[in-house]
């Protein structure tokens, strides 16, 4: 039968060793499993074609990872909610990735440019869904090719497959880290310094960042 606990009476029971460690981490992984099932039947539409059966392994096996994260950030846990609360946001977070992970896990970097230009109009995040008149869309094209150009010319190989990956093709930081052999604070801050790049250069052409994001608003 699992025990209830307060919060003080989680913490002190997860760091202490022997069976009664064992049982707390028991009782978590249980409570985590259940958490972690509500999210996927009833959150995620994507997962409706899926059995109770199979869902529940799905659960199971997440709420294993999630209990060795919620198990390494146990200093964290400032008390603001209750423990479980708290657990049960890690808990789907870690869901949130796995899943992610897996959506991904056959994309490749290599197949970023197979297809040719890299950001196309439709890829565009800031096109409008309202077709735009015919001046309107040929200045639209003559921006895409000068970001084009930017993307190719501007960067370095490393920080055109990251910025790609991420911003336009909208692949997670820690698919796209993993495949450059980095880690998600040196993805990041190399995301960063392409955009300053292309940035710069966009401004150099007399391209300011407002110009473009005004341009493909609808309006």
């Amino acid at each position: 039968m699992m025990t209830d606990r307060n919060n003080e009476q989680w913490l002190a029971d997860l760091r202490s060793g022997g069976e009664i460690q064992a049982q707390a981490i028991q009782d978590l992984k249980e409570r985590l499993q259940r958490g972690i099932f509500y999210y996927l039947s009833r959150e995620r539409s994507d997962l409706s074609q899926l059995s109770h059966h199979e869902l529940t392994q799905m659960a199971q096996d997440l709420a294993q990872d999630a209990v060795l994260r919620v198990m390494e950030n146990l200093d964290s846990f400032r008390g603001d909610s209750m423990f479980t609360t708290w657990a049960t946001r890690i808990a789907v977070r870690v869901a949130i990735s796995d899943l992610r992970r897996a959506r991904y896990k056959d994309f490749s970097l290599d197949d970023l440019t197979a297809d040719g230009d890299l950001l196309p109009l439709s890829a565009n995040p800031v096109a409008s869904d309202k077709p735009p008149g015919p001046e309107r869309a040929a200045e639209q094209a003559e921006v895409l090719a000068k970001i084009q150009a930017a993307l190719d010319g501007a960067l370095t190989e490393r920080q055109l497959r990251a910025l790609v990956a991420v911003a336009i093709r909208g692949v997670p930081l820690e698919v796209v880290a993993e495949q450059m052999g980095t880690n998600r604070n040196a993805l990041y801050k190399l995301i960063h310094d392409a955009r300053r790049k292309l940035r710069t250069h966009l401004e150099s052409q007399g391209l300011s960042m407002d110009y473009v994001m005004n341009l493909f608003q609808e309006t």
